[in-house]
């Protein structure tokens, strides 16, 4: 399928993208519910070229772990208890992406015999781990305001930039993420002014002092400037029923063609196996599709039957073939 979308809603200009913002549950305790994923290709700095970012989704509260390159899945299982589980104690459930390490048999495994439920993300959907996402742009913010002219020295600010997220109120719970945790705020900079006898620490607590302010003014600039929410940029859902079939946008798949500007917009159609939730549909695909099955309803459009061409009562026109992605031969109908 070849057309744009134009499904326009009134006194708007361009389309808005379909399924309104389906939050995840809301926890009941700080460190019951994580978000994890990794800021990645960074210049190496005292060794380190990757992040893990751990977010509380009930206090917000952010856990920074620098590491020379990106994990394996017991890697990063290791960190995840070594850094958080042992400090506030098993999570009941994770959110990630589908990255190889939290698709792995391993980080499957490991989690399973912890009692530990693996949510992933739909497919080319990140906004379901959004908290982490925006944690991400936000540590990115505050690293760029200290490091664009020294960049070989972000793993030196990494630490006051967790210290500084922990410290910043939160608009959805009107309290820091150190008070939804420990019930108290830690001083923001335990320095009365008084200089050191020693320059090296006297240097230190100033530069310290300065980052620190700077990056308060930063992210209360930056939250200000974070007025309007998800739903008022994106259109009412439609509702599909198991056995209905759609159309699925190629916007974020690899289609083995020579161009992607003249390939097709939309592949299938494709028959919905079942709703996993309001926004989130699991399709039949074909067995050569190395794809996940799992979309969100932006990704969809509804297929709706052509008129027969034949004249003879009772013979239906057989559909093209889908486009084969990643494996396989194409074919153009």
């Amino acid at each position: 399928m070849s057309k744009s979308p134009r499904h326009l809603p009134a006194g708007k200009l361009l389309p808005l993208p379909a399924g309104k913002l389906l939050p995840l549950p809301v926890p009941t305790r700080p460190w019951s519910h994580l978000g994890v994923d990794f800021i990645v290709d960074l210049p190496d700095s005292e060794g380190c070229t990757c992040v893990l970012v751990i977010v509380d989704r009930f206090s917000k509260a952010c856990r920074l772990i620098p590491l020379p390159g990106q994990p394996t899945a017991l890697e990063t299982a290791k960190h995840l208890f070594n850094h958080v589980f042992r400090y506030y104690g098993l999570p009941e459930d994770i959110v990630s992406d589908r990255g190889p390490q939290f698709t792995s048999r391993v980080w499957r495994a490991f989690f399973q015999r912890l009692g530990v439920t693996i949510s992933l993300s739909s497919g080319y959907h990140p906004q379901t781990n959004g908290q982490t996402e925006r944690k991400i742009q936000e540590i990115g913010r505050f690293l760029r305001t200290f490091c664009h002219s020294h960049q070989e020295s972000w793993s030196q600010f990494l630490g006051w930039a967790e210290y500084t997220q922990n410290s910043l109120r939160q608009t959805t719970t009107g309290l820091t993420p150190f008070q939804c945790v420990l019930g108290y705020q830690p001083p923001l900079f335990p320095w009365d002014g008084e200089p050191s006898d020693v320059p090296a620490v006297d240097y230190w607590f100033r530069e310290s002092e300065r980052v620190w302010g700077e990056a308060h003014r930063q992210l209360q600039r930056a939250l200000r400037r974070r007025r309007t929410t998800a739903d008022l940029r994106r259109s009412q859902a439609p509702t599909y029923q198991p056995g209905q079939k759609v159309w699925l946008s190629t916007r974020d798949i690899k289609l083995r063609l020579p161009c992607k500007k003249l390939s097709h917009r939309f592949i299938g159609p494709f028959t919905i196996v079942r709703q996993v939730n309001p926004v989130t549909y699991r399709l039949q695909l074909p067995p050569e599709y190395k794809i996940h099955p799992v979309f969100h309803v932006s990704l969809l459009k509804p297929h709706h039957p052509s008129v027969l061409l034949s004249t003879e009562p009772g013979v239906a026109e057989e559909p093209p073939l889908p486009l084969l992605v990643d494996d396989g031969t194409a074919y153009l109908v």
